[in-house]
């Protein structure tokens, strides 16, 4: 669901699952706002997960997320975190560079009205894990249960983005990864559920430790 600005580059342009052209719309597809419709503008970059991938990622994860603090890192659309505040997280932060993606954000926060449990930040993705990892070091409290990594699809994964996320993480927790090849991972990571639509690939991972 990523957009690109300050260092974030665009998407392979021979992807088999493509974003929109224009403002476009997309559905959350479970939990209390089923089938409620989002909007999100036409950015360079941003590409919404498409249906079928995020009905098999809550497959993985179950439907009901009740109490779970997520981070959606690459927010973009934000139909990743708004899906988890739909199947009861407690708390969602929403990371996202581009101003007018933010404000589209903020939009369809206003639309959904999540009663304060949706906080969006508009901030580096990598300047973000180095603030709040090294403010929440030592808070479980403010520790992630579930965090979603959906990057431009042309730059890969930042490995230093898998390096500072340990420092936000709860005991257990999963991490959602979303990538145009079948990504490296650096080590102290493993694959728990992996698959494939088109030419996107996605993957639930968890800390080798876990």
């Amino acid at each position: 669901m990523s957009s690109s600005a300050g260092g974030r580059t665009g998407s392979k342009p021979n992807l088999a699952i493509r974003r929109p052209v224009g403002r476009g719309t997309l559905r959350i597809i479970g939990g209390v706002w089923r089938r409620r419709r989002i909007a999100f503008p036409d950015a360079p970059d941003l590409r919404p997960t498409p249906d079928r991938v995020r009905e098999t990622l809550f497959n993985w994860l179950g439907q009901e997320l009740d109490g779970y603090r997520c981070l959606d890192l690459y927010a973009g659309s934000g139909a990743l975190g708004l899906e988890a505040l739909s199947r009861g997280a407690s708390h969602v932060i929403m990371v996202e560079y581009n101003p007018m993606v933010v404000r589209a954000l903020e939009s369809n926060a206003a639309l959904l009205q999540p009663t304060g449990r949706l906080e969006i930040i508009r901030a580096d993705a990598i300047e973000f894990l180095r603030l709040h990892g090294g403010a929440s070091s030592s808070s479980e409290e403010e520790r992630f249960d579930l965090v979603f990594l959906d990057p431009p699809f042309e730059n890969g994964v930042p490995h230093e983005v898998l390096e500072l996320l340990p420092a936000c993480l709860a005991a257990g927790a999963r991490v959602y990864l979303e990538s145009g090849c079948k990504p490296e991972l650096p080590a102290g990571w493993h694959v728990e559920k992996s698959s494939r639509a088109g030419q996107v690939y996605f993957q639930l991972l968890r800390l080798d430790s876990e």
